[in-house]
């Protein structure tokens, strides 16, 4: 390329990489994702690197892990002085924008974690904050339902920070003004409360009594589309632009006629739905011994075959009004005259377990649905196909910073996926470290959730803090993975191989950061 390149990251928010009409689902139809896909290169094995929101946002961000940029869990805000990949390009002339769902910083929901993690801290804590007070409270869904926020000039390395905060039809951030604007009051259209009649039968889904042109999805598009129609005018500057999606994370509210778009009943439950759990971990056999009991809105639970078809019909129509907006982006990037040195990257920040296993949504489960998203890369000179080496969420930032031509910093965990680019039969990575941490007991074992999971070309092994339980399951010949080894005899050699090299691996990825610069 003779000019620098531009790039298009469209997020989407617990987005199964199967829940794709190119990701081999049978039912769903996604012709946008699929256009883009036939011209990408597309992962098979792309991991997160947390299955949570905040922490592998922020890892997608620094290319670092939740342990080392200490976003660990919902509710710490990214540290305001974290060097993202979005500031280094910026540093050099590109201009950078965010459009949709950010989760850089807390939203507002979780606000005793982070009393408890950045404000009230007990006497004597290891950390504290050098930023003025206020410093984490730009995505507050609260402020911004009371007033218009200016968002300040460099937020994370964005320019122009355009946001949709929280999930589903109950939105808030500029958009949330943008319906006031409108002349609509969001507190008579917005939630459960203000749902259009309907017989659920999980508290997951409702039908929005919010129109799908007032829609956040519609919102997120049309913004998009503005922003790429604006760069056109001014072609001398490179940019990098995120457009992101809060859906399908749940809850399900669909608007307008993508709720009737599928039919529950014709949606076939997953392969594993009726898995025994024989020998899963504790907390997953408690799951299934209350099936179809719900304890919370985020808590994940076991669905029966009738909330599952309900959750994943309307989860398929969230879907259906994302992939109508990714065709106007589309559209817009290519009617714009960009497309030709744009990279296009569509990826989610993590799964959904949905009803593999007969489990529901995510938070302690490390099953492939939880952990592999999709990920795809399009643009100048990238020739279509599939790979199935391993990839990392860490490894978007530096394969972003290597087709910009510019150098990754120093501390940074990932490994560039351009060679993958030119290469699909290459292999970048034999291994994936995912991390969870949770500030509830979600084991019962009387702490906080910590888990690490290995997962490598043919195993998958994870262990839970507090337990003397863990899993162990050989991909290759199981790769449903359906029969836990963990405790099994003819098993132990392969446990320890995995503990050695997760121990090792735990000493690889401590923080380099800063660099030492004397030496005594």
């Amino acid at each position: 390329m003779t000019r620098r390149p531009n790039f298009l990251f469209i997020v989407t928010d617990q987005h199964r990489a199967d829940h794709t009409g190119f990701g081999g689902n049978g039912v769903l139809r996604t012709p946008n994702l699929d256009r883009l896909a036939a011209r990408a290169l597309r992962f098979e094995r792309a991991l997160v690197a947390n299955p949570i929101c905040m922490p592998n946002r922020a890892s997608i961000a620094t290319g670092r892990l939740p342990s080392v940029h200490g976003t660990r869990t919902n509710g710490i805000s990214l540290d305001w002085g974290a060097y993202t990949f979005m500031r280094s390009l910026r540093e050099r002339g590109w201009r950078t924008a965010h459009v949709g769902k950010c989760h850089l910083q807390n939203m507002g929901i979780l606000r005793s974690a982070r009393d408890l993690l950045l404000r009230n801290t007990a006497p004597g804590d290891a950390f504290t904050t050098p930023w003025p007070t206020g410093w984490d409270e730009w995505e507050d869904q609260d402020r911004h339902k009371r007033e218009r926020v200016e968002m300040p000039s460099d937020y994370y390395g964005f320019d122009e920070v355009d946001l949709v905060v929280e999930h589903s039809d109950f939105c808030s951030g500029h958009y949330y003004q943008w319906l006031l604007e409108q002349g609509v009051d969001p507190t008579r259209l917005q939630g459960q409360s203000n749902a259009l009649p309907f017989e659920a039968k999980s508290r997951q889904v409702w039908k929005t009594r919010v129109p799908a042109e007032l829609y956040s999805t519609s919102y997120i598009t049309q913004r998009t589309v503005e922003y790429l129609e604006k760069r056109a005018r001014a072609p001398e500057s490179p940019w990098l632009a995120f457009c992101s999606y809060p859906d399908p994370h749940h809850p399900f509210t669909p608007p307008g006629k993508y709720f009737e778009m599928y039919d529950p009943e014709k949606i076939p439950l997953p392969e594993t739905f009726s898995d025994s759990h024989a020998g899963s971990v504790p907390h997953l056999r408690r799951m299934i011994a209350s099936r179809g009991a719900q304890r919370g809105m985020i808590t994940p639970f076991a669905p029966t075959a009738e909330q599952f078809r309900q959750m994943a019909a309307a989860e398929y129509g969230m879907l259906a009004m994302i992939d109508d907006g990714v065709g106007a982006v589309l559209d817009a990037l290519e009617r714009s005259g960009q497309s030709d040195r744009t990279f296009v990257i569509f990826t989610s920040d993590h799964g959904d377990v949905f009803g593999d296993h007969g489990l529901m949504l995510k938070g302690a489960m490390h099953y492939e649905g939880c952990i592999r998203v999709p990920l795809a890369i399009a643009g100048p000179g990238i020739e279509p196909g599939v790979s199935r080496s391993l990839a990392s969420s860490l490894d978007l930032a530096q394969t972003v910073l290597e087709l910009a031509g510019v150098q990754a910093h120093h501390g940074m965990q990932g490994v560039s996926l351009v060679p993958l680019l030119a290469n699909p039969g290459a292999v970048v990575r034999d291994h994936v470290l995912v991390e969870e941490e949770q500030m509830a007991d979600m084991l019962g074992v009387g702490r906080p959730l910590r888990m690490r999971t290995l997962v490598t070309e043919d195993s998958r092994l994870t262990l839970y803090d507090g337990s003397d339980e863990g899993e162990l399951f050989d991909l290759e010949r199981d790769p449903r993975e359906l029969e836990n080894l963990w405790s099994r005899l003819d098993a132990r050699a392969r446990r320890t191989e995995m503990m050695e090299r997760l121990a090792r691996l735990l000493m690889e990825y401590s923080d380099p950061s800063p660099k030492q610069r004397f030496v005594a």
